[in-house]
């Protein structure tokens, strides 16, 4: 989406932002330590490295339990900080 700004007779166009609702990435991984406070380290697959992930709302809200060893899709923040452990495959 451009959006066209009208200041003084001249137009300016604001390019997207990177933070669009339909850039979400999604990984899969398996979690390999349960953290405090409904965070997990999880090793994604393809990549180096653990990823630090909490516990997404709804997840939390219907009590869904995840323990070490099991797969889950993760919901990448594209500040590159936590991901959001959005479902348990």
């Amino acid at each position: 989406m451009v959006v066209f700004i009208d200041i003084n007779r001249t137009s300016v166009s604001i390019p997207d932002i990177a933070m669009s609702k339909d850039n979400k990435q999604t990984v899969t991984g398996t979690v390999v330590e349960c953290l405090p406070n409904t965070m997990f380290r999880v090793e994604v697959e393809g990549q180096e490295g653990l990823l630090l992930a909490y516990l997404s709302g709804k997840m939390k809200l219907y009590r869904i339990r995840i323990l070490v060893g099991d797969t889950v899709e993760v919901l990448i923040d594209p500040y590159g900080g936590k991901g959001r452990v959005i479902k348990r495959l």
